[in-house]
């Protein structure tokens, strides 16, 4: 069977596993699919599909075939042409395509057949180099990326994908500066979102610095919501580890272009750099060769990568980063312990945290209602930085395990995929009366 039709089948045995909420939540994951390597700490496999030993071909069929959810298109028609879709409708950046690591022969060709180099960095914390590519005049998006993988077999070449938050992604506000760097201890983490507000009262005490990767950092309701999940308090608001250290990159800066693939490597890079040894990524985008190289990397140094699941109902397709084998995926609970049934389900949800009925930074100085698996990830997050104060693949893995340990069982006995491990960081959900939270942010 050619690879593509066999991805296309195994999905469609997980959603039917998964569509129906909790009466499929008994039945667990399909018993005859082959796996993907477990993550450290014996936590369930993502895709069951190894990507490394796939031909191009097949590489191409899992990179295809998943329709962008509709929201995302109002990415697209708000961006004054920055913007264009890929085949599925995934947003990407107008005419540009990426190389990861080019070789001397792939650019020869390339630059032979009409492409032109518009930038190249190189990330040396993770040992790559994107290549920015723009096509002919004339040549549209999808044909470029055809076409020098049809010139350059060997390479990796990908659309310039824009990922989002895990919903539609807020107003930025004011202009956030960076401050010293944060030194190390318990609670080290790195954030990568839009910016956050340093001058909130619960973010106040943390010791942060941020860096933009599409201009200057700028806050944004998200960004600062999700950083006091994970290092905030103040009164009777506290998150995951409160006082902490935080380098937050804001890979939106209020450009339309915001959120690239490109600026989450570069972030990523950032991360590594500094030996922050936890990242939250509270963004979904689809898979990507260029994030994916990236956080296999960074996830090789021994850096732990924690991304929310999605909130585009149990029937949507994977999202990612969440969805990338060396990931660790969150989605969320109610008050009650409860999943919401508007988050994603799937071999990729490796816990469950509170993510909705709680309070977390509000825009000035309040707080407000959250809901969405953006919201349950940073908790995760926060605790598995009190276990790991630098990137190491053996203290990841017990870090790991120590979470494991902490998870109570939820729907199907074992391992599911609606709650995966189980639920945890139960008792960081912060009551929104506690602390006055007026308002609603979903993501």
């Amino acid at each position: 069977m050619p690879m593509r039709l066999l991805f296309s089948s195994i999905f469609a045995a997980l959603t039917m596993a998964v569509i129906s909420g909790p009466a499929a939540a008994q039945i667990g994951l399909p018993g005859g699919l082959p796996q993907r390597p477990a993550l450290p700490g014996g936590l369930p496999s993502r895709l069951p599909v190894d990507p490394d030993a796939l031909t191009r071909a097949g590489r191409e069929g899992l990179e295809r075939g998943f329709q962008a959810p509709a929201r995302l298109s109002g990415l697209i028609r708000q961006s004054g042409g920055a913007l264009e879709a890929d085949p599925d409708g995934w947003p990407a950046v107008r005419g540009e395509v990426v190389a990861v690591d080019l070789s001397a022969e792939g650019r020869r060709r390339a630059l032979a057949a009409g492409f032109t180099v518009v930038r190249e960095e190189r990330l040396a914390a993770l040992d790559m180099t994107t290549a920015v590519l723009a096509p002919p005049r004339g040549l549209s998006l999808r044909r470029a990326v055809e076409r020098l993988r049809d010139l350059d077999p060997e390479g990796s070449y990908a659309f310039n994908h824009v990922h989002a938050p895990a919903g539609a992604l807020a107003e930025a506000g004011g202009a956030a500066g960076a401050v010293s760097a944060p030194q190390g201890g318990r609670g080290r983490m790195g954030l990568i979102d839009t910016g956050v507000d340093e001058q909130h009262p619960a973010v106040a005490g943390a010791h942060v610095v941020q860096r933009g990767f599409a201009g200057p950092a700028r806050a944004a309701p998200h960004g600062t919501a999700v950083a006091s999940l994970m290092v905030g308090r103040a009164g009777a608001f506290e998150g995951a580890a409160p006082g902490g250290a935080l380098y937050a990159a804001d890979v939106y800066g209020g450009s339309p272009t915001g959120g690239s693939s490109t600026g989450l490597a570069q972030a990523l890079a950032w991360m590594a750099e500094n030996d922050v040894p936890v990242v939250n990524v509270s963004l979904v985008g689809p898979r990507n060769a260029v994030v994916e190289a990236a956080v296999r990397r960074a996830s090789g140094r021994g850096m732990l990568i924690v991304a929310a699941v999605g909130n585009d109902g149990p029937s949507a397709p994977p999202l990612y980063p969440a969805a990338y084998a060396d990931v660790v995926g969150v989605t969320a609970v109610n008050g009650r312990g409860r999943v919401l049934p508007e988050s994603g389900r799937g071999p990729q949800v490796d816990f469950a945290a509170p993510g909705a009925d709680m309070a977390a930074a509000g825009p000035g100085q309040g707080y407000v209602n959250v809901r969405g698996s953006s919201f349950a990830a940073p908790l995760v997050a926060g605790l598995l930085a009190q276990r790991l104060q630098q990137p190491d693949p053996n203290g990841a893995e017990a870090a790991l395990t120590g979470v494991t340990r902490t998870a109570t069982d939820a729907g199907a006995r074992g391992p599911d995929p609606v709650y995966g491990r189980g639920v945890v960081a139960a008792d960081l959900r912060v009551e929104p009366r506690a602390v006055g939270a007026r308002g609603q942010l979903r993501e």
